[in-house]
């Protein structure tokens, strides 16, 4: 059985587009100091065309077992996919459910920008898995188009705490293990499902949405000063682009270990204790991975080549707290990161970057000059009309580029096609020239 071919350019040999997930049902049972996990993925299906086989992706792991709607089923895994073959052919808008159970020490997955995935921290665990992680601790189809919801049931020692996406429905004590269940009932793409295991204290704010933190003994200090203002982050972006998305509301994990950079995942982000600081490199990160759970977590995009949509719009978020928080405006910060990026090479095309560029942070800054260009060129009012109707009538859903461009040009009632062209489809980087109208003083978002 070969395996049907991957469904993105970006991340080769991942997902089937042949059929879609509606639920995952993850238990996992995982020994730390050993690195062990045994797995069990419970997976509702729908198939989107006749089907004789399809593919789940789950990488180094051993399978022990695959049953379809009750019954053992063949199967190869092969290169890090699981193909199962029906014992008769399953008929487009067949609901169907697979049952997978699993064992072995988990590996990241490698790819052109590196590892991702569930890795071993040095007394715990962390998953990090964008964009291709997902199938080192679960089978899946691992695409970002194929959004699903979510039960996470964890059983790890009593003397470590877990946090998983979704809300905690219960927590169960016996003997020497305790056994934790969240669900995630909003849609969530495979990559940003994770679980962190560690020996941490977590403590909420007490307000709504609940605002937590998950933090190492001996750091509370440093943790609280460090994520102070996010209550004020949490209320400027609820003004821009409308009601916080999730249910669970929003967790941070510090990690005792320090990280290379923060991560986002649905419903909460992951620091190091290396990024516990007051000052604006890391306060701009913090307000980046909060505004990711509009832009990228709620609206996710359909394909990686739209990358841009997730991280320039939590780029221009940093900007848009900076201005509202009392810091630079955000055309300060625009003109700075201009005149930065004009001296570098003009050899990327946003809305189509390649995979080798695809977390470039040319893409980072060029997205974030998009919007503040489109900003100046339709005025602030439009603007922030297009920012809160793009996150509210997408909310939870998959998202591409020319979506976005379409929504502009109806919101804006003018024809943005050259300027959109110049932005998004070529190299050279344009101009931030301020239109005749400029904004006003009390135009600031905040």
């Amino acid at each position: 059985m070969s395996a049907p071919p991957g469904a993105d350019p970006y991340v080769p040999g991942h997902g089937d587009t042949s059929y879609s997930v509606h639920a995952y049902q993850i238990e996992i049972d995982y020994r730390p100091g050993v690195h062990h996990l045994d797995g069990t993925a419970v997976i509702n299906a729908v198939a989107q065309q006749d089907l004789t086989r399809f593919a789940l992706d789950l990488h180094a792991l051993r399978v022990t077992k695959v049953r379809l709607d009750g019954t053992s089923a063949k199967y190869t895994h092969r290169g890090g996919r699981l193909v199962v073959k029906p014992r008769d052919p399953i008929t487009a808008g067949t609901a169907f459910v697979v049952t997978v159970c699993y064992d072995g020490p988990p590996e990241t997955v490698p790819g052109i920008d590196g590892e991702a995935g569930f890795e071993e921290l040095e007394d715990g665990a962390i998953v990090a898995s964008q964009p291709h992680g997902a199938p080192s601790w679960f089978p899946c189809n691992d695409r970002p188009s194929d959004k699903a919801s979510y039960t996470i049931t964890v059983t790890a020692p009593n003397e470590y705490v877990v946090v998983a996406n979704g809300t905690l429905t219960g927590n169960r004590r016996r003997s020497s293990r305790t056994t934790w269940t969240f669900e995630a009932p909003e849609p969530m793409a495979t990559y940003l499902a994770t679980v962190q295991i560690g020996r941490y204290t977590l403590k909420d704010d007490g307000g709504s949405p609940a605002l937590r933190v998950a933090q190492p003994v001996g750091s509370n200090g440093r943790v609280k000063a460090t994520f102070a203002r996010q209550r004020e982050m949490l209320a400027l972006f609820e003004r821009l682009y409308g009601p916080y998305p999730f249910s669970c509301g929003y967790t941070v994990v510090v990690t005792p270990d320090d990280l290379e950079i923060p991560l986002e995942a649905q419903g909460l982000s992951i620091f190091g204790t290396n990024h516990l600081s007051t000052d604006w490199e890391t306060q701009r990160l913090v307000a980046h991975e909060m505004s990711h759970q509009w832009f990228g977590n709620s609206l996710t995009l359909m394909n990686w080549s739209d990358i841009w949509l997730h991280e320039g719009f939590a780029c221009y978020s940093e900007w848009l707290w900076s201005e509202a928080g009392g810091g630079p405006t955000a055309a300060e910060h625009a003109a700075r990161q201009a005149k930065r990026l004009a001296g570098l090479d003009q050899d990327l095309v946003l809305a189509d970057p390649g995979p080798e560029l695809m977390f470039d942070d040319r893409i980072y800054k060029r997205g974030a000059l998009l919007l503040h260009a489109l900003r100046l060129r339709v005025g602030d009012g439009p603007f922030f009309d297009l920012l809160r109707t793009w996150a509210t009538a997408n909310r939870h859903g998959g998202v591409t580029t020319r979506m976005f461009t379409d929504l502009a040009e109806e919101l804006a009632g003018v024809d943005l096609e050259e300027f959109f062209t110049a932005w998004l489809r070529s190299k050279p980087l344009p101009g931030l020239d301020e239109p005749d109208r400029a904004r006003r003083k009390g135009d600031r978002p905040a």
